[in-house]
């Protein structure tokens, strides 16, 4: 029998861990703590920038641009928000082949999935024309421009998380 003693330590009857999982990394900086002007910031232009935008698409749109961008904070935050928001399991794990997986989703949800990688990956220099009116198709220009914004502050969030090596693992929907 195998039980668990936290999220990630799995142990027998005994409490001895049966699995030798690697350890733990330690985070570079504790960016908040040292700028936390910024980080307040950084906290009202996420809020600024979800109003608006249905909470499931949002964390969809969170969790694919730090898919892209490997912020595993990130990654592990918003799939758990998703969750929370009762997005389905089987979506959050389609996500990182969304193009492959596109019956599960919108059309409206599929364009902002591809807005996302488009803004998230810039390597061409700017957004395609035909990604960009296909978001424009689904959403209304108010609305198109929260989506931009929370989509540019997700991409700001995972590279405070990437470049500090903020830990994952340890996020609690609900308690920010």
């Amino acid at each position: 029998m195998t039980t668990h003693t936290d999220d990630r330590t799995p142990t027998d009857h005994t409490g001895h861990a049966t699995v030798g999982y690697a350890p733990e990394h330690t985070p570079r900086l504790a960016w908040a703590e040292q700028a936390p002007e910024v980080f307040k910031a950084m906290i009202r232009l996420d809020a600024a920038a979800r109003k608006g935008l249905d909470p499931k698409l949002l964390e969809l749109v969170k969790v694919r641009a730090s898919q892209i961008n490997h912020c595993a904070l990130c990654v592990d935050m918003h799939s758990k928000d998703a969750l929370a928001a009762g997005e389905s399991v089987e979506r959050i794990v389609q996500l990182s082949a969304w193009e492959e997986s596109e019956h599960f989703y919108t059309e409206r949800e599929l364009a902002a999935l591809a807005l996302t990688e488009a803004v998230t990956v810039l390597t061409d220099g700017f957004v395609p024309d035909a990604v960009y009116e296909r978001a424009a198709a689904h959403f209304e220009d108010a609305e198109l421009a929260q989506l931009i914004a929370a989509i540019t502050v997700i991409n700001a969030w995972n590279r405070f998380g990437v470049t500090c090596r903020l830990v994952p693992g340890h996020y609690q929907p609900g308690h920010k």
